[in-house]
């Protein structure tokens, strides 16, 4: 797929304050600093089109990208914040639970994992909350160019192995880096495969 236009259409914190018209959506989530702002920037090849921060949760708003007319790619605030207040982390969840549970356009999920490390609990139990809820996902590791070839893998693996604990088909997982742009071609041609079977 090649992204001829990227345009930010709207932010949210209900369903039914989406962006018109409806269009199939893409949406992206992560643990809060996973690199999932960088990721979207470099999908698109559009510096600063979701902000970016060093600071974790950032992102507080649904938020959602036109792309070539026809699609949204929809950036989620991230999960498990720990330093954020109660109240705060509980609005987020609600937040990111209604748009989940209730956005009929959603077509896929991607949950954004940090490739130097193992998958955690709370990225378990998230993905386990998915597959309960019958809601379509892909994982996608990034900053892979952080690890080498050999200790990409073995992490990849490490991870796999966790998942097949719980699950007998493993979703599918992609290799990304924001840096060098790893992955980029494999993920949009996986969403334009997707769209094409619409």
């Amino acid at each position: 797929m090649i992204i001829k236009q990227a345009l930010f259409a709207g932010s949210s914190q209900r369903t039914d304050q989406k962006p018109k018209p409806a269009r199939p959506e893409f949406a992206f989530i992560g643990r809060s600093n996973v690199g999932k702002s960088s990721l979207i920037n470099r999908l698109c090849e559009k510096k600063g089109l979701a902000h970016t921060s060093s600071t974790p949760g950032k992102t507080q708003l649904v938020n959602h990208f036109l792309i070539n007319d026809a699609w949204y790619l929809v950036d989620l605030p991230g999960y498990g914040y720990a330093r954020m207040g109660k109240k705060g982390r509980e609005k987020l969840q609600d937040i990111i639970g209604d748009y989940i549970l209730h956005s009929e356009e959603l077509v896929l999920l991607f949950v954004l994992i940090d490739a130097r490390h193992d998958l955690q609990r709370i990225d378990r139990d998230f993905i386990t909350e998915l597959a309960e809820e019958g809601i379509p996902f892909a994982l996608i590791y990034t900053k892979c160019d952080k690890l080498g070839v050999n200790a990409l893998k073995a992490q990849v693996a490490r991870n796999e192995e966790v998942l097949r604990e719980t699950w007998e088909v493993l979703p599918p997982a992609f290799c990304s880096s924001a840096e060098t742009g790893q992955g980029r071609e494999e993920i949009l041609d996986y969403v334009e495969s997707i769209l094409n079977n619409l």
